[in-house]
């Protein structure tokens, strides 16, 4: 499974990057804060949810400490998606949040 570190994801999100981000947390952790700009789709939602996503978009998912976005992750490549896990999720990041 591909992963980035949730610094070098800042990095590119500092660096001006167009990322397309999904959080995969439950309600109650997003209103805790999310990465700015990140799209909110529940873990148990993603398979009913995925017209949302473009195949030929790339994906960074993101979690609270890097282990359901994994799971998306792994779950997004079988179905053709190009996926990049956020190593350490929410735990891991130092950058904004917005609520």
């Amino acid at each position: 499974m591909e992963e980035i570190s949730a610094k070098d994801l800042q990095t590119k999100l500092e660096n001006g990057e167009k990322l397309n981000m999904v959080d995969v947390r439950e309600d109650e952790e997003v209103a805790q804060g999310m990465i700015p700009g990140a799209k909110h789709i529940r873990l148990g939602e993603l398979p009913e949810r995925l017209e949302e996503l473009e195949k030929d978009k790339h994906y960074y998912m993101v979690c609270r400490s890097g282990g359901r976005s994994g799971r998306a992750t792994e779950f997004l490549k079988e179905k053709g998606y190009d996926v990049t896990n956020m190593a350490g999720g929410m735990l891991a990041w130092e950058g904004e949040v917005e609520a």
